[in-house]
């Protein structure tokens, strides 16, 4: 219920334009992986070590577009 309440709460956000100016073909694999909690932890550790904002701005516009289709074919908006 929280995170649906913070998912709304996103889409309510009017951000200034936002103009694509170029963009690349990236290839990549999702895993599911099983490992210890310590492990995990350095994981995400070295990961946002090596994320640039770049990468994060890269994420919140993949989510919101994510969200946001998700929410229209829901019938919300």
């Amino acid at each position: 219920m929280e995170e649906e309440r913070n998912i709304m709460k996103k889409a309510e956000i009017v951000l200034p334009v936002i103009r694509v100016v170029s963009e690349k073909e990236v290839p990549y694999v999702e895993m599911k992986l099983e490992m210890e909690d310590e492990t995990y932890a350095m994981m995400v550790k070295w990961g946002k070590e090596a994320a640039s904002d770049d990468d994060f701005v890269n994420i919140a516009m993949r989510e919101g577009i994510k969200e946001r289709l998700e929410s229209e074919n829901n019938g919300q908006n």
